[in-house]
């Protein structure tokens, strides 16, 4: 496939090599106009708005993902393949189901479990066990050390569900499964396949534990503890 994709009418050397990817195209808005300078819009095919800019003399794009792994599937696949990105850092909300993962605190996957087929396109002859980039985790942690941002580093659940009829969520708990989105499974996959790097770094923004949850206007633009530790590894 050429470039422009049918999902991003970039050009080949529109984005940094290190690329920050929230779900929501609001919070993409939100770090490009309130963190990089000389910020530009590079996409925005269907609404999915891509930025580039730089941070603290560092060239970063951010964009938007969309939500579950189909569509986080298709934007890293042609971030990594066509256009050169070597690292995709998933900055995103997540719903603990683990008592330790409270309210605004910040997860940081090391692992991503998962129900969904995505992994069936590989042909693996067992279960694969999607994992972050070291590289990155590790700048993560000590950053996150560095900045005084305290972290919870663990397995996540990236689930295909979001209203399940099941309500089996919470039986992750048990294994030690620290809260539950939708994409990073697909991330690390796809990332792994093209010999790239991925990271996905969370905000609590609701728990399945105390019911407690946050405004879609405090997702999109209160939660700069994440963004910021994500800028500063990019």
């Amino acid at each position: 496939m050429s470039i422009p994709t049918p999902h991003i009418n970039a050009r080949e050397d529109d984005f940094a090599k290190t690329v920050l990817m929230p779900g929501d195209p609001l919070r993409s808005k939100f770090i490009a106009e309130n963190y990089l300078e000389n910020a530009v819009l590079v996409n925005n095919v269907r609404g999915i708005q891509g930025y580039t800019g730089t941070y603290k003399g560092k060239r970063v794009s951010v964009m938007a993902s969309g939500m579950g792994m189909p569509t986080i599937g298709i934007y890293s696949y042609e971030l990594f393949n066509f256009y050169g990105v070597e690292n995709i850092i998933r900055i995103g909300s997540a719903g603990a189901i683990s008592p330790k993962a409270a309210l605004r605190s910040i997860v940081i996957g090391m692992g991503a479990s998962y129900n969904s087929s995505f992994v069936n396109q590989f042909g693996l002859p067992g279960t694969y066990a999607p994992t972050a980039s070291y590289a990155l985790l590790k700048k993560a942690a000590d950053a996150a050390e560095k900045l005084d941002i305290p972290v919870l580093v663990g397995n996540i659940l990236s689930n295909d569900l979001f209203y399940d009829d099941a309500a089996r969520t919470m039986e992750w708990q048990k294994m030690g499964v620290l809260a539950v989105e939708m994409e990073s499974a697909a991330l690390y996959m796809n990332a792994a396949r093209a010999g790239k790097n991925a990271l996905c770094i969370c905000t609590i923004s609701d728990s399945l534990v105390t019911g407690e949850a946050c405004s879609a206007e405090e997702r999109q633009s209160t939660f700069t503890k994440m963004m910021e530790l994500a800028l500063e590894i990019a």
